[in-house]
C-alpha cells in the first residue's frame, strides 16, 4: 500500500512541477511580449528557483533510507535554493540551503500562522487588512482576511531562527499577491 500512495504521490509533484513550469513559460512569454522593442534584446543568466513544499521523499539520512514529510518545509540541502515567503505583504527570500543534516537538510517554508484561519477571520477587519497590505495590489476584500498579514508570525524571526539552514541570497519586496 505504501508503494502505492508513494507512487500517486510522485505523480501529483511531477504535475505540480510541470503546471510551474507551464505558468513560468507562460509569464515569460506575456512578458517578452509586453516589454519594448528595445528591451527584448536584453539577455541575463537568470536562475530560475523551483521549490515545492508539502511533500514526502525517500531520503539517506543517518545511515538510513527514510521516507521524509515536509509539511509546511522545503528542502535545504547544501547549495540547493528555495524560496521562503513571508505573509501577504511582507518581504520574501530567495535561499541557499547550508545541508544542515540535524534539521534533515530542511528549512520552514514561510512564516507559519500566528492564528488559526476562523481566528484571523474573527480578529481582523477589513479596513485592518488594507492598512496592512496598503504597499501591495492584492485583494483587500473579507474572503482573504485569513491571509492577512497580522495573522503570520513575523518572516524577519522566522528567518533569525533558522540562520543555521539556510542562507539568504536576495530579499523580495513584495509588489503583487494573487490569492484565490
Amino acid at each position: 500500500m505504501i508503494t502505492f500512495l508513494l507512487t500517486l504521490e510522485r505523480w501529483a509533484q511531477r504535475f505540480a512541477k510541470v503546471n510551474r513550469e507551464v505558468m513560468m513559460n507562460s509569464f515569460l512569454k506575456a512578458l517578452r511580449e509586453s516589454v519594448p522593442e528595445s528591451l527584448r534584446e536584453f539577455q541575463a543568466d537568470l536562475l530560475a528557483v523551483d521549490c515545492h513544499h508539502n511533500y514526502v521523499n525517500r531520503e539517506f539520512h543517518f545511515g538510513e533510507d527514510l521516507l521524509i514529510t515536509r509539511k509546511g518545509a522545503v528542502c535545504a540541502e547544501k547549495g540547493r535554493y528555495g524560496i521562503i515567503p513571508g505573509s501577504m505583504g511582507a518581504k520574501s527570500f530567495i535561499v541557499q540551503g547550508k545541508g544542515n543534516a540535524e534539521s534533515y537538510n530542511s528549512c520552514s517554508h514561510g512564516a507559519g500562522r500566528l492564528m488559526s484561519r476562523s481566528e484571523a477571520k474573527r480578529r481582523f477587519s477589513v479596513e485592518e487588512h488594507m492598512r496592512a497590505t496598503s504597499q501591495v495590489e492584492c485583494r483587500k476584500d473579507r474572503d482573504v482576511i485569513d491571509e492577512t498579514p497580522m495573522a503570520y508570525k513575523p518572516i524577519d524571526k522566522v528567518m533569525a531562527a533558522q540562520n543555521d539552514l539556510v542562507e539568504i541570497k536576495h530579499t523580495l519586496r513584495q509588489i503583487l499577491c494573487v490569492k484565490g
